[in-house]
């Protein structure tokens, strides 16, 4: 910018010495000599002076006026990008999403060995109806007693229509978190699954909880009465001795036995006559009694006496079956 206004200012200068050269006087031959000569280099200095401006300012213009040269800008235009082009993906034969867990969602409690009906709801995102040939079968995990195979539908599941697939399982016997995951399979033998991809699995997810403890019958507490002994004297009586009797009674239960009776019977049998009896008030857990009395026996014989304890039954016993003795007694002749 510098320069150019350098040469326009030296234009300028050349220019008005070639006017006043001009007007100058003196000889005509002479000045008409000079200012030939004059004028001549003027021109060439101007005609070279311009071209040199021109060279250096292409984009300037100069005017008469002196004014600053005027610079047009340009455009710079950006290169066009193409649009990218959009690609059909295919859609695959076999393919399901899951949709919803009919029954038993994850973490549901099952008792050990409980069998049980697990339903997913699945829907057919691929491009091929699903057939009565379509099947359920295990992947992996915990198989719960799995069947080989379960079917998918007993009719057709059109691509974009959803079907409800169950299978029987069995709750395994041990206490745990157990999960099992399934796939289906095509009757051209092609497991698929779920995802994008249609190679995820779909699964089943139980908790077996401890078992319950059973609760166990509290023992009531209850007296048990039995005859632990009869005991004679004499030992070995006649015919006509007056005969001691003793008869001893006991509780081994853990409870208190009520008011009782314990009754002496001279022989077995139920025409026998009644020797003795006694009326007991009461009767302590592991606590007994000893009661006497006497007796004669009409005639020498050998005899099977008893004695029995709450005769009445009226004590509710831990044991009924245990209330009477017998014992053999020999009455001996003259």
């Amino acid at each position: 910018m510098q320069t150019s206004k350098k040469l326009l200012l030296t234009i300028f200068i050349l220019s008005a010495i070639l006017i006043t050269s001009c007007n100058l006087p003196g000889r005509e031959d002479a000045s008409d000599a000079n200012s030939t000569a004059v004028a001549e280099t003027a021109m060439a200095v101007f005609t070279q002076a311009a071209e040199t401006a021109a060279a250096l300012s292409p984009l300037s213009t100069a005017t008469s006026t002196g004014a600053p040269p005027t610079f047009t800008p340009t455009n710079t235009f950006a290169p066009t990008i193409p649009p990218p082009t959009a690609t059909n993906t295919p859609i695959p034969c076999n393919r399901a999403s899951f949709i919803e867990d009919v029954t038993y969602p994850d973490n549901t409690e099952v008792p050990a060995g409980t069998t049980f009906t697990k339903t997913w709801r699945l829907k057919n995102t691929g491009s091929c109806s699903w057939t009565s040939g379509y099947v359920l079968i295990f992947d992996h995990g915990d198989a719960m007693s799995a069947p080989a195979t379960a079917p998918v539908t007993s009719g057709t599941v059109a691509p974009g229509a959803t079907v409800d697939v169950s299978v029987d399982l069995t709750a395994p016997a041990s206490p745990g978190t157990y999960r099992g995951h399934f796939k289906l399979r095509s009757p051209d033998n092609i497991v698929f699954g779920i995802n994008t991809d249609a190679q995820g699995s779909f699964w089943v997810k139980i908790v077996v909880p401890n078992p319950t403890p059973t609760p166990t019958e509290t023992d009531v507490p209850m007296p048990d009465l039995y005859i632990t002994e009869i005991v004679y004297s004499p030992a070995a009586p006649h015919n006509g001795d007056l005969i001691t009797v003793k008869v001893s009674v006991y509780n081994g239960g853990n409870a208190a036995a009520g008011p009782f009776t314990l009754q002496w019977w001279t022989a077995d049998g139920a025409a026998s006559p009644m020797g003795c009896d006694w009326d007991i008030a009461s009767l302590v857990a592991h606590g007994g009694y000893v009661k006497t009395c006497t007796y004669t026996y009409p005639s020498w014989s050998t005899y099977k006496t008893r004695a029995v304890a709450d005769s009445a039954n009226t004590v509710a016993e831990s044991d009924e079956t245990n209330n009477t003795l017998t014992q053999t007694l020999v009455i001996t002749g003259p």
